[in-house]
């Protein structure tokens, strides 16, 4: 039996997809330990993995890309937080290398500064990526912006002039990063998105077609596809549910705050007349603050493993969580992005097919209304592109490859 450390960051979008992977390594007989939020130990020990705090002061430094007015902004503000919060990650995966020896350890590729201790520990590792991966390259538009692939000369010229001035904006925030990897004696990395794809291995816990077709494609990363899980996975229907005869549309915004119940209000009022019921989950907002009408079901938490069944469209901020959840379930999506990845998210779930999307800037009840109808026409694709993603293998296949890097200690 060998033991695999994970180590993730803060919010349950980190740690969440990988649980599949974990209890299928347990499966395989190795030992696990978890290294998470706090909010997520009951969970991880519920489940019976043995999960240990990641330090305060990591969780204490908050998201606060909602903040920015730009798509841009958001990223440098994303950058500045994973910066601020390495330092303490140094301390905090030394110790728990110390507390439980690990023979693989799978880090968040959030955490460079877990990355850097762990790159130099000499410990075979791996770097797992819940959201998608910043590539780079020339077959695919500059990651972050949500553009439209395309091959003519003017889009090509754009996304190179694109990608070459992008860089150094977020390169500006590298130097912390490199002075902790000298330190480590390490190489320092010459781009942001260099820290993201380190490890010998890197699971990319998605798949085609939420991922373009890469020619250049790293060796070093697996897509694995998505995984399918939640606190109450396998929980029975809720009598309130059942009690819905119509389609049923499911409205959800992030877990981690990032200002957008405005897609809640906008939703309950585009929806109030439509001949769906609507299940609203409010996460890190108070469900109070909505008005609400009689064809609407308002909690902050519901398990949406429970709605998906039922689920005719998903209304979203376009996390890669309950987008890739609705995929897998072939429930279309329709995409309403505020910030971090989600411009991307929305744009590779129209260029499969797969839902709608609808900028912020244009949000009212009409076009949401309108873009709701058009999701639902999506069923058949998006049912398409959700066999796709299983079709990578998902936690059979992470699993698979983080026991290949057991050869290579």
């Amino acid at each position: 039996m060998s033991r695999f450390l994970a180590y993730t960051a803060p919010g349950s979008g980190h740690l969440y997809p990988l649980i599949p992977t974990l209890e299928e390594l347990r499966r395989r007989g190795h030992e696990v330990v978890v290294w998470a939020e706090r909010e997520s130990l009951p969970t991880l020990r519920g489940l019976g993995f043995e999960a240990e705090a990641i330090a305060p002061e990591i969780e204490a430094r908050p998201d606060d890309t909602w903040k920015a007015r730009t798509p841009v902004g958001a990223m440098r503000r994303s950058v500045a937080m994973f910066v601020d919060r390495a330092r303490h990650e140094v301390d905090d995966i030394k110790r728990a290398m110390k507390d439980t020896p690990p023979d693989v350890i799978l880090v968040d590729n959030n955490c460079w500064g877990a990355a850097a201790a762990v790159q130099a520990s000499g410990v075979p590792w791996a770097q797992a990526a819940t959201f998608l991966l910043p590539l780079t390259t020339p077959d695919a538009p500059p990651f972050g912006l949500g553009l439209k692939p395309s091959r003519s000369l003017p889009a090509r010229l754009r996304d190179a002039i694109l990608a070459k001035s992008a860089l150094p904006i977020f390169d500006m925030a590298l130097p912390p990063i490199n002075e902790l990897r000298r330190e480590f004696g390490l190489r320092p990395v010459k781009h942001v998105p260099d820290l993201y794809m380190l490890a010998p291995l890197v699971l990319s816990y998605t798949a085609e077609p939420l991922e373009y077709p890469r020619t250049h494609l790293p060796p070093s990363v697996r897509m694995v596809g998505p995984a399918d899980w939640d606190p109450s996975a396998g929980e029975s229907e809720p009598d309130w549910l059942a009690r819905m005869k119509r389609p049923v549309v499911l409205v959800t915004i992030s877990t981690v705050f990032q200002d957008d119940g405005k897609l809640i209000q906008t939703a309950l009022d585009a929806l109030e007349s439509e001949p769906y019921d609507v299940v609203v989950t409010t996460a890190s907002l108070d469900p109070g603050g909505f008005r609400r009408p009689a064809n609407v079901h308002l909690e902050r938490f519901v398990p949406h493993s429970v709605v998906l069944r039922r689920a005719a469209a998903v209304v979203c901020h376009g996390g890669m969580g309950i987008t890739q959840k609705s995929l897998l379930n072939g429930v279309p999506v329709c995409i309403v992005p505020f910030g971090r990845d989600q411009l991307e998210v929305a744009r590779r779930v129209t260029e499969a097919g797969a839902g709608t999307r609808l900028p912020v800037s244009r949000l009212n009840p009409a076009r949401l209304r309108q873009a709701v109808r058009a999701a639902i026409a999506c069923k058949p694709r998006a049912e398409r592109a959700g066999a796709r993603l299983r079709a990578a293998g998902g936690a059979t296949a992470a699993a698979t490859a983080l026991e290949e890097l057991l050869n290579t200690a």
